[in-house]
């Protein structure tokens, strides 16, 4: 008998010691993701490897004017052809001549309004950024956060702008205003609206001005992925 308990207590001793053996990970190995990466992944940036071909049209409404174009965009080739009434445009943005490098600045412009979320993680080496966790957002004039992001002075179509994202706990941007070359007053501030969902990627459909007949949108949305 006193063999057996021998044994029993032996087993124990061995399965305690495997199991506090089993490292739990400590609050300094955790690591919390960044402001920037919260937000771009709370409008899918974790799909973003995935995708393999995007086609929207941009378009501004402005009182009784109407603005558009058309992109279709391959990103994992860097392929992109735009499409602007009659005209349209393939071009390779490894390789761009000086009309592609043009019409390049308009695939940025309207590349940024889609999909301003997930370049604050593609960008992120390009501006610094401050968090304002209780502020009044310039159209609804709810309380929201605020992240400000200022891009260097060197590069880029338009080096030093300055961006506000408005945006809740849930990460997603309700409103942001454009500050070019980082001025104080406001180059332009919309709403972000119409949230829609293309295959766990997260699109503002709309961007309206307070109390004007403005209204710059994306329709014709494709986002196609890899399965």
């Amino acid at each position: 008998m006193k063999f057996v308990n021998l044994l029993l207590i032996l087993l124990t001793i061995v399965v305690v010691s495997c199991k506090t053996d089993k490292k739990e990970p400590t609050a300094m190995e955790i690591v919390e993701p960044t402001i920037l990466e919260k937000i771009a992944n709370a409008h899918g940036y974790e799909e973003w490897e995935k995708v393999n071909h995007i086609e929207f049209t941009f378009n501004v409404d402005r009182d009784s004017t109407h603005f558009e174009r058309s992109w279709i965009w391959k990103p994992k080739t860097n392929d992109i052809t735009r499409i602007s009434g009659t005209d349209t445009l393939v071009y390779n943005r490894q390789s761009m001549d000086s009309t592609a490098f043009k019409t390049n600045a308009g695939f940025v412009n309207d590349r940024y309004w889609l999909l301003a979320p997930f370049n604050l993680i593609w960008d992120a080496a390009n501006f610094e950024h401050t968090l304002i966790e209780n502020d009044t957002a310039p159209i609804s004039k709810k309380p929201l956060q605020k992240l400000t992001i200022i891009y260097g002075n060197e590069g880029g179509y338009t080096p030093g702008d300055a961006y506000d994202f408005y945006f809740d706990d849930d990460y997603i941007i309700k409103e942001w205003v454009f500050r070019k070359a980082n001025q104080m007053e406001p180059s332009m501030i919309t709403t972000w609206e119409n949230h829609k969902d293309y295959n766990g990627i997260i699109i503002a459909a709309d961007h309206k001005k307070d109390e004007e007949i403005f209204n710059l949108f994306f329709d014709d949305i494709v986002i196609q992925s890899d399965q």
